[in-house]
């Protein structure tokens, strides 16, 4: 990751963040803890450290950054035990129950057994049958992410006042039922031609408007004169 933009180093950062919530794992191999970016390295649940020499002061720095990740144990000091772990050891660390690690320990590492070619089925039974999470993964489960449910509550604020705008923009205006076509205020006509009816209709409404205009703008004087 030294030469790595900052995109990649984000991206990978989500990866490992998401992915916990998903019941998959993700594992980094590396001699030297500083390979690794810091907030990569603050998402790692389990760690196996093997021994590290510790002979220039990078070498240092990097025995350091390795202990600082572990949970602190009381009965040695991690940095120190880093430096002198002999073949077949590590300093191991796990997940508690709810996600809380371990204190870091000193302990032997089992060798890797394997074998050339497929087990056979009865086989795969037994070995399923007796492992201790035995029928704990046998239905897939995809859960809602953090990152979904955000996602989520985004889209349904932004669908929300989008919805709100649209209200507001579709403003109010008076309307006589049954008149909007002959007002002009409906649909209109393809053609520029009107009716004797809606002649009249216009005639008397324009006329009812004058009267009621002349009854406001007497009115008003009549109280100014008589102000005086």
């Amino acid at each position: 990751f030294e030469d790595a933009p900052k995109v990649l180093i984000d991206r990978v950062e989500q990866v490992v963040r998401l992915i916990r919530s998903k019941g998959v794992g993700v594992y980094f191999v590396t001699q030297n803890p500083l390979d690794i970016p810091e907030k990569v390295l603050a998402q790692l649940g389990n760690r196996v450290q093997h021994a590290l020499r510790a002979y220039t002061p990078r070498e240092q720095q990097a025995v350091r950054t390795a202990a600082e990740t572990f949970r602190p144990n009381p009965d040695f000091d991690c940095a120190t035990a880093i430096t002198q772990l002999a073949t077949g050891e590590a300093l191991v660390s796990m997940l508690e129950d709810k996600g809380v690690p371990a204190m870091v320990q000193r302990t032997l590492i089992r060798p890797p057994s394997s074998r050339l070619g497929p087990i056979t089925t009865d086989e795969r039974r037994k070995i399923i049958a007796e492992s201790p999470v035995a029928g704990q993964y046998d239905q897939v489960v995809d859960r809602e992410s953090a990152f979904e449910i955000l996602q989520k509550k985004t889209k349904e604020a932004q669908d929300a006042e989008a919805q709100a705008q649209q209200q507001n923009s579709g403003g109010s205006r008076w309307t006589i039922p049954g008149f909007d076509d002959v007002l002009g205020t409906g649909n209109r006509r393809s053609s520029n031609r009107q009716t004797v009816a809606e002649a009249a209709i216009k005639s008397v409404v324009r006329s009812v408007g004058s009267s009621v205009g002349r009854a406001i703008v007497r009115g008003i004087l009549g109280s100014l004169s008589r102000g005086r």
